[in-house]
């Protein structure tokens, strides 16, 4: 990843998770939400703040592995991983709990319910591979696994944008269950291929 896109994820996941942070804990659940939404989270906050909690945690920490000097220091990159995992675990429980009341209908509970599952099984995957000892199997599934993380920020990225074309709430939002991770994961999965392709032996 080149130093300016670090940056950017750095920026935007701190923002995000900072937002988040201050909306669910601070205020009352669902009191930044659009209307629609308000009440299914104020009647299930624990599992609402939970959720944004842990998922704020995998933003916080997540980012700053991308940082070759931080990288280096492996001590130091272990820690931040397992922090992130417990992130991904918490946030991943809660958030396949709370993808059972999300507004939208069945589309939008089984797009949410989705990203949870996909969300806990790159986690998983990324922590067995680098405890057998496998960094290259750990390296792509823990950039799957923040490519996931990171729906939280093109969730928000994407709302504006549909503002702007006209159409309702209730019209986009099934959708957004899942644009705000499908193309994250088809992106990592793009750059993984191209890494591979380039570090493959060329023809003589």
């Amino acid at each position: 990843m080149k130093s300016f896109a670090r940056w950017i994820v750095l920026l935007l996941s701190l923002g995000v998770a900072g937002y988040g942070l201050y909306a669910y804990l601070v205020l009352s659940p669902g009191t930044t939400v659009h209307p629609a939404i308000k009440a299914a989270y104020a009647a299930h906050p624990v599992r609402v703040v939970t959720h944004v909690g842990f998922a704020a945690l995998t933003l916080l920490v997540g980012p700053f592995q991308f940082f070759p000097a931080l990288r280096a220091r492996v001590r130091l990159h272990r820690t931040l991983g397992y922090v992130y995992f417990t992130g991904v675990l918490g946030g991943g429980v809660a958030g396949f709990c709370t993808a059972f009341i999300a507004y939208g209908g069945l589309v939008a509970r089984v797009g949410f319910g989705a990203l949870a599952v996909a969300w806990l099984w790159t986690g998983l995957a990324a922590l067995l591979a680098v405890r057998r000892r496998d960094f290259a199997s750990h390296e792509a599934w823990a950039l799957r696994s923040f490519g996931l993380s990171f729906a939280a920020v093109t969730l928000r990225l994407y709302m504006p944008l549909w503002f702007m074309t006209g159409l309702q709430f209730e019209d986009f939002y099934p959708v957004q269950a899942w644009l705000c991770w499908v193309p994250n994961l088809l992106f990592v999965e793009w750059v993984l291929l191209r890494a591979r392709r380039s570090n493959s032996p060329q023809p003589a």
